[in-house]
């Protein structure tokens, strides 16, 4: 259904229409009236790029995640979504892999004007090459923050909450404390990494080893524990992700041990998981994370000449049966 055809049915100028798609005030609420029916009835979707055409916004957005498999990932995409859509936009979603041709790809949009701005959750080390491709658009690095930059972000003290971990498990007498980590391209994976280290060495605790899992899923982080297991096995265990946890505590139990008596175990993001196999684990706002980027996008949309925006947000430690 064309635009010329809304205002056939509804017995307007093809202007009248066009004006009440733009919430113009100079229509007749009479008018109005017929042309919001005559849509309503024909089910009629403006074309964004025609509006896009005439108001310079294509009141779309392109979220470029890591890995939309990961259940932290999809519950900062949700934040996002409901952010876009309460305030008109919506988003195009690009499983990126951290890959910077899948990037290339989607950041094609961003010069054919298919977008108005984008919020990448890549690792860390692809940002100076993403910067060259995005150039001057509106932009937002989202759950991982930056202390310096000129890119705006929003993400958790990484540092203290890993802190926090290790620190509860060496005081829960834990004395072996080992970590399963992931790709230390992501900064939340060096800073994390960071935290287990600076605790073991304030508390002088010798024993320390680090696995390095080869993506965030449950498979890998059981490989990973088997390793651990291998040889020297610790009495407790951080994994970077609840689904890396999850993997670590299936190894566990398949050698015939049991979690916590043997071995405790914490993740980090507090997905839907955590609560589903009593993890213990560091809770992430995610959704809100998700939200606070669009905000923080929108207003340098509004405002290009915004300053940089860091937004550091609240994490929570839920101690469960793991622990």
């Amino acid at each position: 259904m064309s635009i010329q055809k809304i205002a056939r049915l509804a017995g307007v100028s093809v202007a009248t229409v066009s004006r009440v798609l733009n919430n113009s005030d100079s229509v007749k609420a009479k008018n109005r009236e017929r042309v919001l029916q005559a849509i309503k009835e024909s089910n009629y979707q403006p074309n964004l790029l025609a509006r896009q055409l005439r108001t310079a916004r294509s009141n779309m957005v392109l979220v470029m995640v890591s890995n939309i498999a990961n259940p932290f990932c999809a519950e900062v995409v949700k934040g996002i979504e409901e952010e876009a859509e309460k305030n008109g936009y919506r988003i195009l979603l690009c499983n990126s892999g951290s890959d910077i041709e899948r990037s290339r790809s989607g950041l094609s949009l961003l010069s054919g004007k298919i977008v108005d701005g984008i919020i990448t959750m890549d690792a860390f080390s692809k940002l100076p090459e993403l910067s060259a491709l995005i150039g001057a658009a509106p932009w937002v690095q989202c759950a991982e923050y930056a202390d310096a930059g000129t890119v705006s972000c929003v993400g958790i003290n990484d540092v203290d909450a890993s802190q926090h971990v290790v620190s509860q498990l060496a005081d829960g007498g834990h004395r072996r404390i080992a970590l399963i980590n992931h790709d230390l391209s992501y900064k939340y994976a060096r800073l994390r990494e960071r935290g287990y280290k600076s605790v073991l060495h304030l508390r002088e605790l010798d024993y320390q080893r680090v696995e390095y899992a080869c993506d965030l899923s449950a498979s890998a982080g059981l490989k990973a524990m088997q390793t651990l297991l291998a040889e020297n096995p610790p009495d407790a265990v951080f994994a970077v992700s609840d689904t890396l946890a999850a993997g670590a505590m299936r190894a566990i139990e398949q050698a015939g041990l049991k979690v916590p008596q043997d071995i405790a175990v914490v993740g980090f993001d507090g997905t839907e998981l955590s609560e589903m196999i009593a993890l213990t684990t560091i809770q992430q706002p995610s959704r809100e994370i998700g939200r606070k980027a669009v905000d923080l996008l929108l207003n340098k949309i509004d405002n290009p000449d915004a300053p940089t925006e860091r937004v550091m947000m609240d994490w929570r430690y839920v101690s469960r049966a793991s622990t």
